[in-house]
């Protein structure tokens, strides 16, 4: 991510705080946005995506915290892959609904035919 090799950078032993922000280019479903990854509280990273999943993901994708045991980001890694660091807390701040009213009415709409 931003020209810089992530792999190659370790960080130095003790506490640090690494943080990801995304801004949404919404409202609605599957735009892009960017990220930005600091480590304690400067910018390490920073990386625009064209877009983002649609409405939903596969039943067998799982939120993985310290391992990724199912679909890779990209190819430079192989599964299973884990972190070899101690992670004392993880906090996740969701935004408000991107969704427009008639978008949030599809996937709902969506997410019923799928049930049945």
């Amino acid at each position: 991510m931003g020209g810089r090799d992530w792999l190659g950078s370790a960080l130095k032993p003790g506490k640090h705080t690494i943080a990801f922000d995304f801004k949404y280019d919404g409202p609605g479903p599957a735009k892009g946005g960017t990220g930005v990854l600091t480590v304690d509280g400067k910018e390490f990273a920073r990386k625009t995506v064209a877009h983002t999943i649609p409405l939903m993901m596969a039943i067998d994708e799982t939120f993985d915290v310290g391992i990724d045991t199912r679909t890779p980001v990209d190819d430079s890694y192989t599964l299973p892959f884990r972190c070899n660091a101690r992670t004392d807390k993880s906090t996740f701040k969701l935004g408000p609904e991107q969704l427009t009213a008639p978008d949030q009415k599809a996937a709902a709409a969506a997410a019923a035919k799928a049930r049945d």
